[in-house]
């Protein structure tokens, strides 16, 4: 999947959880600025980033992946 879907797929799901771009970098252990190069597509995330926001955000990582919906 391209970067940009997973970025926009992730800020919903951070948005909806109620988390601000810091308090959600600070759970994953990443700075802000990597955060929001990753929701605005221009860092795509590795396995393990995606593994860890899935589980922060307590869904599937399989929720996160916008080309099967």
């Amino acid at each position: 999947m391209e970067g940009n879907q997973w970025g926009r797929s992730i800020r919903a799901y951070r948005k909806l959880k109620g988390y601000t771009q810091e308090t959600f970098a600070n759970e994953l252990g990443i700075s802000v600025s990597v955060l929001g190069e990753v929701e605005r597509g221009t860092r795509e995330p590795d396995e393990q980033l995606l593994q860890q926001v899935a589980k922060t955000l307590n869904i599937q990582l399989e929720d996160l992946d916008l080309s099967n919906k």
